[in-house]
């Protein structure tokens, strides 16, 4: 690892704790002569501030590694994230441990883990018009009240026919615990490298959620509907407004994004924790070898 001199917090304004914890860091990495810079990251901002740094950090939930993993990955700049959201299964570190990892980071002696990211790009008549990058999901949706769509729906050039649905989530291992989940989705181990298809509130209960190798492209086109508003987000962070006729190609990102101190014990502590997985049952019935359905 290169020597680290330059480092960027970001930091989410609407948590309390996070400009303290800031001044903490900065203090830190002064002492051991790395100079840090705060950026606040208001959740919608689409600037890109990380030019010239050798690492982030991120003070916030998971929404903010999202806003910093898109610009972080294609500069190859590791992402050091501390979780003060309530779920954390990007966000790993602890605000109350970040201390002894960061150290780690700062000797050389804790590594980085990779995530995949998506590439959604849209073409209208040829054309690009929108190109962005997702560590969790690229949505096609209606907006509005009525907001049914039909999509168009082919991988790798193979039809899978047309979709009418409320919308259709392309999704990440690590997005897969997100929107795509609360829609039925599965839920993928964030190391994998997958592309996760799933519909929202399909009209047929033959289109399915479907986990495909992440070396394809999936095309979405919008086709024609009387209701005209569709809307593609990136990350629930960027949008851009589509068009009847315009195709959304998504496939996996030349770059992925490097995570501090997110290994495997992150995620599925967080399953546990975060989703109440008990695993057995409550331990007066297990002695009692009771089941309940």
């Amino acid at each position: 690892m290169h020597k680290v001199e330059r480092a960027i917090a970001i930091i989410n304004p609407w948590k309390t704790e996070a400009a303290g914890i800031a001044v903490e860091i900065r203090a830190m990495l002064q002492a051991k002569n790395v100079t840090c810079d705060i950026y606040t990251y208001d959740g919608i901002s689409t600037e890109n501030p990380f030019d010239s740094y050798d690492f982030a950090i991120t003070l916030g939930g998971d929404g903010t590694v999202l806003f910093a993993a898109r610009h972080c990955a294609r500069k190859k700049i590791p992402i050091f994230p501390v979780n003060l959201g309530e779920f954390g299964f990007i966000a790993g570190i602890q605000p109350d441990a970040w201390k002894e990892p960061l150290s780690e980071f700062l000797d050389g002696t804790r590594y980085t883990d990779s995530r995949m990211l998506l590439n959604a790009r849209v073409e209208r008549a040829g054309q690009t018009m929108f190109s962005s990058d997702a560590l969790n999901d690229a949505v096609v949706a209606g907006s509005g009240i009525a907001k049914i769509v039909r999509l168009e729906v082919l991988f790798n050039g193979i039809s899978f026919g047309t979709y009418k649905a409320d919308g259709i989530i392309v999704a990440t291992p690590t997005g897969s615990t997100a929107y795509s989940a609360a829609s039925g989705g599965p839920i993928v181990a964030p190391d994998l490298s997958a592309i996760i298809l799933n519909p929202v509130s399909p009209f047929t209960r033959s289109n399915r959620p479907i986990v495909l190798p992440s070396t394809g492209t999936l095309k979405i086109t919008v086709l024609e509907m009387r209701h005209k508003e569709t809307i593609l987000t990136v990350d629930g962070q960027e949008f851009f407004q589509l068009q009847e006729g315009d195709s959304v190609f998504v496939n996996e990102a030349p770059d992925r994004v490097r995570l501090i101190g997110c290994d495997a014990d992150v995620f599925y502590t967080a399953l546990r924790s975060k989703l109440n997985w008990s695993g057995v049952p409550s331990s007066h019935n297990a002695v009692n070898g009771e089941r309940h359905a």
